[in-house]
């Protein structure tokens, strides 16, 4: 082969300089391609305490670990020769159009990852057009929420308290402020064994000691934004010293069955969803009772460990209650695949916690907008190649579920 000193002008073409960037909250969120990434980047700048109480789950962590199998084991059915040049994301969820087919969930203690906390969350929510969803356990106000959010689709998350006033004051408080649909959570009626946040002393407000001192060295952005910040509280409600699990213990209600559910749907004056399903006959229960939508979800793992994997109960729950009601999915969502995945076995939406929160911690508000961003290119790109072009093409026919884990045979039971 002849071999010659190479031109400048036959370099030139292959030579390209990047821009730099100056931001470096800018550059990292850049460099983050997938929500891992943005996990990795969420860990090496938030203390441990803060970045556990989002990663961590209950006790062994087994139903989060199985969640998260679960979507690993997707077996994809593509479709070919098809026209996917334009392809359309939205739908009609619960009465109201949303761009993507996910949602924020809602989480407590949100301002604990990062100080823009659930504000930053409404604002991106807005700006990609899907909901935003509010905890009890909220560190965002009710109503700032909705002020930061006008314009978008605004949820409220229930916790049922002891004191039936209590939390009806807020329900009222959020419909107020136009908040068009209620989450009922109706999984926790004690706090779960989250040995994370026991072993690192999670307490309200966070605790100062010899080890987050020691903590607080490698981030320091994040304890000054702390320090300097609104003192870190659940902002729809009295703010009460102790640890995470003794405030939840005093305040959750063990005592709250199918009646007080029918009869919050009876104070309620929109949509009404339960969140916290994990069996057939529950989803049949609460269904009966004319709610408009159920969430199945084991809480992202975070209450009763080896709970069964929302994403396996999913086709015969949809294939059951799915034309009574609207079916909704979370725990284990960390790409888009997942989201398409559920989609196409017959869930009508699926909304993001962890995957939301690692945005937040790796750069606030615009870290948020990355997590969107991520899942939502990855849910254009992996219908493009299952070759369909709107999200109610996708059928069972498009996945199949490896199971590596399998029950024994059972007659009341999915």
């Amino acid at each position: 082969m002849k071999r010659h000193i190479p031109r400048p002008r036959d370099l030139t073409p292959l030579i390209g300089f990047r821009k730099p960037r100056l931001d470096a909250t800018a550059r990292r969120l850049a460099a983050a391609l997938t929500i891992a990434d943005l996990r990795q980047i969420a860990q090496r700048r938030t203390p441990r305490a803060a970045f556990d109480y989002t990663d961590g789950a209950a006790e062994d962590e087994l139903s989060l670990a199985r969640a998260r199998q679960a979507f690993s084991d997707i077996e994809f059915h593509p479709t070919i020769l098809r026209n996917v040049a334009e392809i359309d994301t939205s739908r009609e969820v619960l009465g109201g159009r949303v761009a993507l087919p996910f949602g924020i969930a809602p989480t407590g203690f949100t301002r604990l990852m990062h100080t823009e906390g659930e504000i930053a969350g409404a604002h991106a929510a807005a700006r990609a057009g899907i909901p935003f969803s509010l905890s009890t356990l909220g560190t965002a106000s009710i109503e700032d929420v909705a002020a930061a959010n006008p314009d978008g689709r605004n949820w409220f998350q229930l916790y049922m308290w002891k004191d039936r006033d209590r939390s009806m004051a807020l329900v009222e408080r959020a419909a107020a402020a136009g908040y068009d649909t209620l989450l009922v959570t109706v999984d926790v009626p004690v706090a779960g064994a989250r040995l994370r946040d026991t072993r690192n002393g999670m307490s309200i407000p966070p605790t100062l000691t010899l080890r987050t001192v020691a903590d607080a060295i490698p981030h320091p952005r994040w304890w000054i934004d702390l320090l300097t910040t609104e003192p870190l509280s659940f902002a729809s409600l009295d703010r009460l010293p102790g640890t995470v699990a003794e405030y939840l213990d005093s305040a959750f209600d063990p005592t709250m069955t199918f009646e007080d559910l029918a009869w919050i749907k009876d104070q309620w004056p929109n949509r009404l969803v339960v969140k916290g399903i994990q069996t057939l006959d529950d989803a049949r229960a609460v269904v009966d009772l004319g709610v408009d939508g159920i969430v199945l979800s084991n809480h992202g793992g975070r209450q009763l460990d080896r709970a069964p994997v929302p994403f396996h109960l999913l086709p015969s729950v949809a294939r059951d209650v799915g034309s009574s009601c609207e079916v909704l999915l979370d725990t284990g969502v960390m790409s888009g695949a997942d989201i398409v995945a559920a989609i196409a076995l017959g869930a009508r939406f699926t909304l993001i916690g962890r995957a939301y929160l690692y945005g937040l911690m790796a750069g606030g508000e615009a870290g948020v907008d990355r997590a969107i961003e991520i899942l939502s290119s990855q849910v254009s790109r992996t219908m493009r190649l299952l070759g369909v072009t709107s999200l109610d093409e996708l059928e069972p026919r498009h996945v199949t579920q490896l199971h590596r884990v399998t029950r024994n045979a059972s007659p009341d039971r999915p």
